[in-house]
Formats: C-alpha cells, sequence, structure tokens
C-alpha cells in the first residue's frame, strides 16, 4: 500500500495540532473484507472530559484529472464511512486536502453539490507553509 505524496506531512500538522496518531495506517475491516483509511488520531477534549476520534485520508489530486480523482476519493469515502457507521461510530472521517486542489475542485457549483450530498469532511492544509488551512465540517 502506498502513502500518498502528503502523507507523512499532514501526520507531521496534526501532532502539531495537538492529536495523538494511533494508527497509521487505520484498519477499517467488514467481515472478510479490509481496507485501510491513511491515519486514525484522537485528542483528548479537556472541557468536554472526553475524546474526538478522527480517521484521515489524505489525497493530492495531482493525476491527469481532478473529476476522476475525485471520483476514486469519492468511492473511498464511502466504503470507509459505511464501516465507521457499523463499527466505530463516533470515529469522524476527514479528507486531507491540500490547500490549491481544495479550492480547485470545490470553490463552484459543483464542488458545493458534492460536499453536501456526501457530507464531506475536509482537513484543509497549506503544503508550502507546512500548516492545517482550515478545518471543514459537513453539516449533516
Amino acid at each position: 500500500m502506498a502513502k500518498d505524496l502528503y502523507h507523512d506531512l499532514v501526520k507531521e500538522l496534526l501532532i502539531a495540532d495537538g492529536w495523538t496518531i494511533t494508527h497509521d495506517p487505520l484498519l477499517l475491516s467488514f467481515g472478510v473484507r479490509k481496507v485501510y483509511a491513511d491515519l486514525g488520531a484522537e485528542r483528548i477534549i479537556a472541557a468536554e472530559k472526553g475524546e474526538k476520534k478522527i480517521a484521515v485520508e489524505v489525497k493530492s489530486f495531482v493525476g491527469l484529472s481532478a473529476i476522476e480523482d475525485l471520483e476514486k476519493a469519492l468511492g473511498q469515502w464511502r466504503i470507509y464511512k459505511h464501516i465507521l457507521k457499523r463499527k466505530d461510530k463516533k470515529r469522524i472521517l476527514f479528507f486531507a486536502l491540500r490547500s490549491e486542489a481544495f479550492y480547485e475542485i470545490f470553490s463552484d457549483a459543483f464542488g458545493d453539490m458534492i460536499r453536501s450530498e456526501e457530507n464531506l469532511n475536509f482537513i484543509v492544509f497549506d503544503p508550502n507553509k507546512k500548516e492545517i488551512v482550515r478545518w471543514l465540517r459537513a453539516k449533516n
């Protein structure tokens, strides 16, 4: 299983943001089938006296077609969401996407439709500045 181009950077950024990486990769299995999200992480939330858990799928979107990259990513998103819904309901799934790709794909009416219909969550990062730019949660 090959790591995404920005896998290690996203891992570093999550750690810098206060997350503990618990899985690299995160095994998501159902029956005899096994798939892997790139990262699993958690953070203790003192104000809530609990913990927040996330699964992160890192995407570069550097292929010849952003739409083809999106189609593949959405397939992974759906599979991971279905498994998490049955096996780990408290873990929230995020795509980690570099800011340039995020704005290229998700800043128009088409992107808005996909984001809202699929209930996508994003960690948007700037690979040049090596920082997380935005966390975006779906309104579900």
